[in-house]
C-alpha cells in the first residue's frame, strides 16, 4: 500500500512514523517549500517529494492519501482526494465551516473510497469499554468537560515550530473535545451557551471560547479553554453514576476514585488512529471515524460561529476564510 502525506508538520512527523511497522510503502510527501519538503522525504525515506499536490493525486501508484496540512486547507484538499479515487485520512477538523463539512462527507461518499478523520480522542482504549458500559445502561453520564489552555500570543507548535498559519480555537481545539463527548452521549445535545471572545489586536483572531451543551436527560457538556493561559492545562473529564474519569492529556494519566494510572501518551493515541485507517483500508471496512458522524459537533460549532457573528459581525479571520 502506497502512502502519500500531504503536509510535514508535527502531524505529517506523527502519521510518519505510526506507518513504520504497517507494511505500507511511504511513497509520496507533498509539502509547501521545497527544501523543507525535500529534508522530510529524505527523513522518513520517503521515495519521492513534490510540491504539486495535484501532481500528486494523478500518480496511479499512490493507494492512501493523508492530509496533515493546515485547518483551513482541509476541506479542499480532501474533496481533491476522494476525487481522485485515493483513499483519505484527513485531520480534525474536517472543515472550517458546517457547509464545508456537509460537501466533504458528502463527496466521500460518493467517491466510494475509504474515508475517516483523525478524532483521536475517540480511540483511546479508556473511552470503549465506559461507552460500552453506557451503551449497556450500567452507566451513565452526568457532566462531561473538556479544557484546553495554552499561551499562544505567537503560532508557535507543539513541537516549537514556527507555523505559517494561524489555529483557531473553536474550531480546532474545541472539535477534539465537542466531538468526544456527543460520541459518549450518543450524539445527543444541543447548544445551550457560547461564548467567544473578540479579536485579539496582535493575534487577530478569539483567544477565549466557552461552550455549553445540554441533552434532554439532563446530562451537561462543557468545553472551555484561552490561548492566553500561562499554564497549560489539557484534559478532559467525564462524570458518572459510578465513578468519574479524568484523562490529563499532557502528563499521560488517567484519574479515577481509586486513584491514577498511566495511558498512553498523545503521539501514541494518535498511531492508533492511522493503524486503524490502514486495517481499515486493507479489510474494506469503515474506519472508526467517518465523516457522517463528525457532523454533530461541527452542527454545534456552527451555532456558536454564528452567534460571535450576529454579535461581532461575520468576516474572514485568519485561518477561517469565508
Amino acid at each position: 500500500m502506497n502512502i502519500c502525506m500531504v503536509g510535514y508538520g508535527m502531524m505529517g512527523v506523527w502519521h510518519s512514523d505510526a506507518l513504520q511497522d504497517e507494511g505500507c510503502t511511504l511513497h509520496t510527501v507533498v509539502g509547501r517549500r521545497e527544501e523543507a519538503t525535500e529534508v522530510f522525504a529524505k527523513r522518513y525515506g520517503y521515495r519521492r517529494w513534490t510540491v504539486d499536490l495535484d501532481e500528486a493525486l494523478a500518480d496511479p501508484e499512490i493507494d492512501v492519501v493523508i492530509v496533515a496540512t493546515p485547518s483551513e486547507t482541509h476541506a479542499e484538499y480532501g474533496i481533491r482526494s476522494v476525487e481522485a479515487g485515493k483513499h483519505t485520512l484527513l485531520e480534525i477538523p474536517i472543515a472550517m465551516t458546517l457547509e464545508e463539512s456537509e460537501r466533504v462527507a458528502a463527496a466521500a461518499e460518493k467517491s466510494g473510497v475509504t474515508f475517516g478523520l483523525c478524532h483521536p480522542m475517540r480511540l483511546r482504549s479508556e473511552r470503549g469499554p465506559m461507552r460500552d458500559r453506557i451503551a449497556a445502561g450500567e452507566e451513565a453520564i452526568r457532566h462531561i468537560q473538556g479544557r484546553f489552555f495554552i499561551h499562544r500570543l505567537s503560532n508557535v507548535g507543539a513541537t516549537g515550530y514556527q507555523r505559517s498559519w494561524t489555529d483557531n480555537i473553536l474550531w480546532h481545539h474545541f472539535t477534539h473535545f465537542l466531538d468526544l463527548g456527543l460520541w459518549l452521549l450518543d450524539f445527543q445535545g444541543e447548544l445551550a451557551y457560547s461564548f467567544l471572545g473578540p479579536v485579539h489586536e496582535k493575534t487577530g483572531i478569539p483567544m477565549e471560547c466557552i461552550l455549553a451543551v445540554e441533552t434532554q436527560a439532563n446530562q451537561t457538556l462543557l468545553v472551555s479553554g484561552s490561548y492566553h493561559a500561562r499554564e497549560r492545562v489539557y484534559d478532559s473529564l467525564v462524570i458518572t453514576d459510578r465513578d468519574s474519569y479524568r484523562v490529563d492529556i499532557l502528563n499521560n494519566r488517567l484519574y479515577t476514585g481509586d486513584g491514577s494510572v498511566g495511558i498512553l501518551p498523545e503521539k501514541d493515541n494518535l498511531a492508533l488512529v492511522t493503524k486503524d485507517f490502514i486495517a481499515a483500508v486493507r479489510d474494506g471496512r469503515e474506519p472508526a471515524v467517518t465523516g457522517r458522524s463528525v457532523l454533530p459537533a461541527m452542527r454545534i460549532l456552527d451555532a456558536a460561529q454564528r452567534r460571535w457573528d450576529t454579535q461581532f459581525g461575520a468576516r474572514s479571520l485568519p485561518g477561517r476564510q469565508l
